[in-house]
């Protein structure tokens, strides 16, 4: 099969590898029908994190190709979103819905010897617990893209806003106009809230967030996106704030603008971070957040995608196949591109 292999940083490469097989009895084996290059990739493409070099990627969706002899609840056949992580679903921290801190914890694409999602096929562990059944259907390449976004990038921004606690008639910043910004701006204005601020320096990327419901744009950074901030809420600071990127710098400002009381909905993989403990403790500023357990979001955003309430599969603005990753993360690192989808084969 064709995988896409990490060989340092700017360079990835499509390299033929066996076909993964089965190595426990919780195993499955899925082929891969569309995957693609996630924001946090960019992190180890640019040399910012370290990754050994080895197979890539965490988010896809795909048809059941072999199972192991304790997988119970998907079958051969069955066309599956797949979670950025593997979990068990059944110990403490999954059952209280946050599979990203099983105590079997594992996540797709972290190099060396393990299965990467940027590929034709995926050994995927726990699968049980895992991957999430989905109806078969004639769709078309539009909704493919949405059901990938559930993998991760819709859950993300989902979490997101659940942990920034976004209410009805809230006043929602979001900061991060990547795709997993824009996922917040759209569960942001699912969840009801009457203003959404997304803060963005990008036409196109600001023409997504407004489609998807933002009412306001702030594109300044640092102190005057602050001063911008407090002149569209009247000195006062936002309800709720969403950080998608995780940055210090994006950090720094989300505290800043947040209301007395509000709560930051973090999902941005934190790099240099440091958080101002004395400026929020002194207005009860909270925090909540970290790696989505997106397997708990699917009931509820499944049917929202189907429907076609929400379609954020727009997010996806450049298409490729696995002989073209390498140009869907230059464009991506580039910013030319705000998220790349990877079309592996046919459903």
């Amino acid at each position: 099969m064709k995988a896409a292999i990490f060989r340092g940083p700017g360079n990835i490469a499509v390299e033929e590898r066996p076909i993964p097989a089965i190595q426990a009895p919780g195993d499955a084996i899925v082929r891969i029908v569309r995957a693609c290059v996630c924001g946090s990739d960019l992190w180890f493409y640019r040399g910012i994190s370290d990754l050994p070099h080895g197979g890539v990627g965490h988010e896809f969706i795909g048809v059941v190709h072999e199972v192991g002899a304790d997988v119970h609840h998907v079958n051969v056949g069955d066309f599956v979103i797949s979670p950025f992580s593997f979990s068990d679903g059944t110990c403490p921290h999954c059952q209280a819905g946050f599979q990203t801190a099983c105590l079997d914890v594992g996540f797709f694409g972290q190099g060396g010897d393990g299965d990467g999602g940027q590929a034709e096929y995926v050994r995927v562990p726990l699968a049980d617990g895992t991957l999430y059944p989905v109806p078969h259907d004639d769709y078309s390449d539009e909704m493919l893209a949405s059901l990938l976004t559930l993998s991760d990038v819709m859950g993300t921004g989902y979490h997101a806003a659940v942990s920034a606690g976004v209410t009805p008639g809230d006043t929602v910043a979001v900061v991060g106009d990547g795709a997993v910004g824009l996922c917040g701006v759209l569960s942001a204005k699912m969840l009801g809230a009457s203003r959404i601020i997304a803060m963005s320096r990008h036409a196109d990327r600001q023409a997504l967030a407004r489609e998807f419901g933002a009412t306001d744009i702030v594109a300044e950074r640092g102190e005057y996106a602050l001063a911008r901030i407090m002149e569209l809420t009247d000195g006062v600071g936002v309800d709720a704030v969403l950080e998608c990127v995780g940055t210090h710098e994006s950090n720094e400002t989300c505290f800043a603008i947040a209301r007395a009381g509000a709560v930051v909905g973090r999902v941005g993989v934190p790099h240099g971070v440091e958080i101002p403990v004395e400026s929020t403790f002194f207005r009860n500023v909270g925090m909540r957040g970290g790696p989505a357990p997106v397997r708990s979001y699917m009931d509820t955003l499944l049917p929202e995608v189907l429907s076609g309430r929400i379609n954020p599969g727009k997010v996806f603005d450049l298409e490729i196949d696995l002989d073209r990753i390498a140009e869907g993360y230059a464009a991506m690192d580039e910013r030319r591109s705000i998220k790349a989808l990877i079309k592996v084969s046919e459903l």
